[in-house]
């Protein structure tokens, strides 16, 4: 059993056969949301995130192999590979424990110690290290004077092989390794101010000092950012004394001899010159990869919540992008996401021409029979969230407003995608437009942006923007990918993300579709350019078809089930056509549902057995006929539409409000509860039992209840409790 599959195993708690078939899927070239869906009785069922982390772990672990026998090439390439170093070599489980076996034999610049072995000391350097010779070292050395060498006196060859064990001593990887383990559990990072007297963001860092064993990854954020600003001067508090005993105990002899002062001495300067610089870099580097991958993940659990918040259908929304002094910007959007008309209006300062811009939004209103408004949350929202609230009562119908976040609208609308969707519209317009089909559709609209700007994180900006960047694929492909996507009304930037489907393909599909009218049915696909067998087995399942000649084509069926699907039909008494026939359809999903019964077990599994399909396909496959045509992200909590305005004024402590919840945090959640600024409910304050991390109870769209406990006029800050009956 390959070493790479018993580890994969056993960290996802699965069973090696499991692991051995999956990998073959991914080495196959089959991407993880196709796997994820149609794949299961070869995975077992493992879900797109599973199968994520199982990818990237295998990545690493196959790039830790391959780094191992270039480490073992480049030692033998030196004749120093021993069975020994073989050994430790193949038992190294993380890179950074590897490269400290290879630091040895790594070549190194100049350094005292290379200096000193070009002088020819090496040799006066193990008869100290090994403490056994009797005769005075002074004696000793003067056999290692070379004038020619430049090795002139006795100090000069004693120091010169201190040196080299000092190196040594800093090489040895198994006393990096302890060292390591011991920082972990006994250091703490300090943080002081670069300058005392002045002002930021990081006060509270200012005189910190926390153990690093605990320490969040949000603080080792911040505290980076705050010593890469150059307002923060950050160090490694180690346990020193704890560290140079447990060098003096593995490098002295018991008997104290000549050598033992002067090894003493240079442990301490081995310690302080080569291991703790070194040890401290790693260690921060450590730290911050930790809290990197940590920010990461709440980026990405954040970035899937927002792209899966339900859409709302068929209703004419105007976007209003809000400004101060160059006007708001207004678009009309129809219900399929045309653009009907825009205005810059100007109710804010400096201009306040409430009037004015009173009158070009209740005749836009009435002109195009407006459902909604949604508005931006960034300058100027509240200001023009009070405007909006006021003009709507002087409107006959119902006409309702939703805050929207515009994080990235501004990047989307100077972007080339902007510019080849809208051409002729000006730049400051296009945010407004984005707004709007942000409620209308935010999956949709929020793939045109780049995932880093969709402003649901934290340090987003500071983490690794390569890795950040890979995640959020992942994480934008798996929210597409269940939603499914329709491929006669999709962009470019959305068709992208569908599995199998890259840039080019996806332009090349709205370019067929653009010639030669809707397609009809998935097959249609081949005639796309560059659209191969390989591409469609990935793709096929993903892409919606409706009003097409399959019925099945609304759904996640995969072409490769049509002939079981329609023999499960058969067998139920009905026809593919029935999904579409109200009455017939009402029978069909009673016999449906009356499978999915636990009793019915056995069932399923007759049932799987002559259609030669898997038991968890088959149930895929009756849930999707349950639901033809269904959009996953209707059972997702629904935006919060407001007709009035909340002024920050009206708030006091004990309130009890509805909001929405807008980021999720290490250490809390911020809510929109319809003020200015977001308010923060601290973990503290999430529930009456101990949680470790917010996201166990609250994510990212989640409609909540909420009690106003801190209000701070001055900073305009709300604080908010998840705890009701406080």
């Amino acid at each position: 059993m390959n070493n790479i599959e018993q580890i994969i195993a056993k960290e996802l708690g699965i069973r090696e056969k499991q692991v051995i078939d999956t990998i073959k899927l991914i080495d196959d070239g089959n991407t993880i949301p196709f796997i994820a869906r149609y794949r299961k009785e070869v995975t077992g069922g493992l879900s797109d995130e599973i199968l994520r982390n199982f990818n990237e772990r295998l990545t690493y672990l196959r790039n830790l192999e391959n780094r191992k026998e270039e480490v073992k090439r480049l030692i033998d390439e030196q004749g120093k590979l021993t069975d020994e170093l073989v050994k430790s070599i193949e038992e190294a489980t993380i890179l950074s424990e590897l490269e400290d076996i290879y630091r040895p034999f790594k070549q190194k610049k100049k350094t005292r110690a290379t200096i000193a072995k070009a002088k020819g000391l090496e040799p006066l350097s193990e008869i100290i290290y090994k403490q056994e010779e009797k005769r005075p070292i002074e004696e000793i050395a003067k056999e290692f004077l070379n004038e020619e060498k430049e090795v002139n006196t006795v100090e000069e060859a004693i120091q010169g092989a201190l040196d080299i064990i000092a190196e040594n001593i800093s090489d040895e990887p198994k006393y990096r390794k302890i060292i390591k383990s011991i920082c972990f559990r006994e250091a703490f990072i300090v943080s002081k101010a670069a300058k005392e007297d002045e002002k930021s963001n990081y006060e509270m860092y200012y005189d910190y000092r926390e153990g690093i064993l605990r320490i969040p990854s949000h603080r080792i954020l911040a505290i980076n950012r705050g010593e890469n600003e150059e307002f923060l001067k950050v160090k490694i508090e180690k346990p020193e004394e704890k560290i140079i005993q447990m060098l003096e105990r593995n490098i002295l002899k018991k008997e104290h001899t000549q050598f033992t002062d002067m090894l003493k001495d240079t442990i301490l300067d081995s310690y302080k010159r080569l291991i703790e610089p070194s040890i401290e870099r790693e260690i921060r580097t450590e730290l911050t990869e930790k809290a990197e991958a940590k920010a990461i993940k709440v980026f990405g659990q954040n970035a899937k919540q927002l792209l899966m918040q339900p859409p709302i259908k068929d209703v004419t929304v105007i976007g209003f992008d809000p400004a101060y002094r160059t006007g708001c910007k207004l678009a009309v959007i129809d219900g399929t996401g045309k653009l009907l008309d825009t205005a810059t209006i100007y109710p804010t300062e400096p201009q306040n021409d409430v009037n004015g811009a009173r009158k070009v939004l209740l005749d836009l209103i009435k002109k195009y029979d407006v459902d909604m408004i949604a508005i931006g949350n960034g300058t100027a929202s509240r200001e023009s969230e009070i405007f909006v609230a006021d003009t709507l009562k002087l409107v006959e119908k119902s006409v309702v407003y939703a805050i929207v976040s515009e994080a990235g609208a501004s990047v989307y609308s100077a972007s080339k995608l902007a510019t080849e969707e809208y051409p002729d519209i000006n730049v400051s317009l296009r945010g407004a437009i984005s707004i709007a089909r942000r409620l209308q559709d935010p999956l949709a609209e929020l793939v045109k942006i780049d995932p880093k700007a969709i402003g649901v994180g934290q340090y987003q900006h500071d983490v690794n923007q390569k890795v950040l960047s890979e995640s959020l694929t992942g994480v934008v492909e798996d929210a597409v990918n269940s939603v499914g996507v329709d491929v006669n009304t999709a962009t470019p930037s959305l068709l992208a993300y569908v599995a199998g489907i890259n840039g080019t393909v996806a332009k090349n599909i709205v370019k067929y579709r653009d010639e030669n009218g809707k397609f009809k049915e998935r097959k249609e696909l081949l005639k796309v350019a560059k659209l191969g067998k390989t591409a469609f087995e990935q793709c096929a399942g993903f892409i919606r078809i409706y009003g097409g000649k399959n019925a099945l084509e609304v759904t996640a069926v995969h072409p490769e089930s049509y002939e079981a699907t329609q023999k499960l039909l058969e067998t139920l008494g009905f026809k593919v056509e029935d999904l579409s026939n109200k009455e017939n359809y009402n029978n069909l999903k009673e016999k449906l549902n009356n499978l999915l019964i636990p009793t019915n077990y056995f069932k399923i599994k007759e049932l799987s057995e002559e259609l030669k399909i898997g038991e968890m396909t088959l149930v895929d496959i009756i849930k999707e006929l349950l639901k033809p045509g269904r959009d996953p992200r209707e059972d997702m909590p629904k935006p919060i539409l407001r007709a009035d305005v909340l002024k920050f004024e009206d708030l006091q402590e004990g309130m009890l409000l509805t909001g929405t919840v807008r980021n999720v945090i290490d250490f809390g959640a911020f809510v929109d509860v319809g003020v200015k600024h977001d308010g923060l409910v601290h973990i503290s304050e999430m529930a009456d039992k101990y949680i470790k991390n917010p996201s166990e109870i609250v994510s990212v769209g989640d409609i909540v209840k909420v009690k106003v406990i801190g209000i701070d006029k001055e900073r305009q800050k709300v604080k908010l409790s998840m705890k009701l009956t406080k």
